[in-house]
């Protein structure tokens, strides 16, 4: 089994020092959804939600989050993040919004722990929008896609 990295040799939990790795272009891809009743993704869709634009206030709350990840997950590093992006999109068939978010950084650790962080906060704020007219809301499957860059390489979720 492999040593878990985030453990001392007294197996105190500590932060990796990264300090001797070179600093690569890295990008993260994560996606997530939130399910609906049918009428509040109506809603949702047509920008008359009683606490405002659904889509823009949980677009900024995801870039937000990811700027914050070091403050919010142990041990994270703080990263000087060069683009993160988050994407909404209406699926009919769920029914509900799916989100997406892309974080990006030359650095010296990976950007996986920013995306889903992202995408995780962006689902917590369409929620949070639509609560007044659907509880039942969930957040479902908030995962990583995809990574890029740095020492262990490329990784791909399967389809």
């Amino acid at each position: 089994m492999t040593r878990l990295t985030h453990l001392d040799a007294a197996g105190q939990a500590a932060m990796v020092d990264v300090s001797d790795k070179d600093a690569t272009t890295r990008v993260a891809l994560a996606d997530g959804a939130v399910v609906m009743a049918p009428q509040t993704l109506a809603l949702a869709l047509s920008g008359q939600a009683k606490k405002g634009d659904v889509f823009a206030a949980a677009r900024i709350a995801g870039v937000m989050a990811a700027k914050k990840t070091a403050d919010l997950i142990p041990l994270c590093h703080p990263l000087a993040l060069s683009k993160v992006a988050v994407d909404i999109a209406p699926d009919e068939a769920l029914p509900g919004l799916r989100v997406s978010a892309m974080a990006k950084v030359t650095g010296q650790t990976g950007v996986e722990m920013e995306a889903l962080t992202a995408v995780a906060v962006a689902c917590l704020t369409i929620y949070d929008m639509l609560k007044a007219v659907d509880r039942g809301m969930r957040i479902e499957g908030v995962s990583l896609v995809e990574k890029r860059g740095g020492k262990s390489g490329d990784w791909k979720r399967d389809a």
